[in-house]
């Protein structure tokens, strides 16, 4: 039987924490501190290769982190498997929150590689990861245009001004903002917020055409065109959800999907109190958590079984099949959500319930299991 070498790697922007563990013994074979340079790394593993017998295997293995997935790329080209390690699911001792330092952590993800207690985190390929990057970036210029939306109401409120004439930020809202009568300094500075407001609101649009454009791609056109037959998924969610999971398949099935992003409940049972279950356990991939219960919250609203006429033109030319199964998986969600709040759940509650099964029908549209 070849004899494994697990190399645990705590990473850092400036420099990696390695340790060498035998995976039959549980023996440290070695432990070093080098600068964050993937030769450095190989260059460990080829000492460590020359002192053990013929026909080692070496694995390494980091947490999911800053440096994303270019260290593993990068120690692959070089002929080192590597795997990125999801630091959610690795077990880890309580004495580790007592002492804990680089040297410590790399030990622990060698323990954890060597006894297989961890998940191997998705590495998508390079077409994913560069769309993935583009749709955050336009994710924190949406998150700048809220942050200056915010500051310009507070200052409106302090100057003792409120809009009471319809919804806020609308043509007409803004217009009414840019007639105030106030002070030459007021004005001057009332007027370059509503220009930073206006100039992200632009870039926002532009981003979102690109995004439409790459949604049309022979590579997401299919799938991103299925999700858009759920309301409150349109070409920006359905692009994200392809681009954040890319493969459904590698779920079994949709509850494992859920406890990737975190949309299952955690438990605390425990003697006399079983069956105690808590909030969802969070646990996972943020961006697609979050980007549900927004949907969740366009889905949910209007009258049980409506389809409004933007839903209905993101369904055409797609199948009979897919289309009844949106629409069923729709009308399901909204007679749960509500059925939730009737019986007095708070809302935010049953919009994490029903965001949860949103993800099992999602994964359904993916994976073909309409039925």
């Amino acid at each position: 039987m070849q004899s494994i070498v697990y190399v645990g790697m705590d990473v850092h922007k400036s420099t990696f924490s390695l340790c060498a563990l035998n995976g039959e013994t549980g023996e440290i074979l070695g432990e070093t501190q080098c600068a964050s340079d993937p030769k450095l790394v190989v260059k460990f593993i080829d000492h460590l290769s020359d002192e053990s017998e013929p026909g080692t295997a070496f694995k390494a293995g980091y947490e999911a982190g800053c440096l994303g997935y270019a260290l593993r790329n990068a120690l692959v080209r070089l002929g080192i498997d590597c795997v990125i390690m999801a630091p959610t699911t690795m077990y880890s001792q309580a004495k580790h929150t007592m002492v804990k330092n680089d040297k410590v952590d790399a030990r622990m993800i060698a323990t954890n590689l060597a006894n297989h207690t961890y998940a191997e985190v998705y590495v998508p390929d390079n077409q994913d990861i560069e769309v993935k990057e583009y749709i955050r970036m336009r994710n924190d210029f949406c998150s700048a245009l809220k942050r200056v939306k915010q500051q310009l109401s507070s200052l409106l409120l302090r100057q003792g001004f409120h809009y009471v004439e319809g919804s806020a930020w609308t043509e007409k809202h803004l217009k009414w903002i840019k007639g105030l009568k106030v002070s030459p300094l007021l004005r001057t500075t009332i007027d370059e917020y509503v220009a930073q407001l206006e100039e992200f609101a632009e870039k926002i649009k532009r981003f979102d055409q690109e995004l439409d454009e790459i949604a049309h791609n022979d590579r997401y056109a299919e799938k991103v065109g299925e999700l858009q037959c759920f309301k409150g998924i349109a070409t920006t969610a359905a692009i994200t959800l392809q681009v954040e999971i890319a493969d459904f398949t590698r779920f079994p099935n949709a509850r494992a999907f859920m406890n990737f992003i975190g949309m299952t409940p955690s438990d605390h049972s425990s003697g006399e109190h079983p069956n105690n279950k808590g909030g969802i356990t969070k646990q996972g991939n943020t961006a697609v958590r979050t980007l549900l219960i927004e949907c969740t919250r366009s889905l949910v609203q209007g009258h049980v079984g409506s389809k409004s006429k933007r839903v209905t033109r993101r369904q055409v030319n797609q199948s009979t099949r897919v289309i009844a199964y949106a629409d069923r998986g729709t009308e399901h969600l909204q007679r749960k959500y509500q059925r939730m709040v009737a019986r007095g759940k708070n809302s935010c509650v049953a919009t994490a319930a029903v965001a949860r099964e949103l993800a099992g029908f999602v994964w359904g549209m993916e994976t073909g299991h309409l039925d």
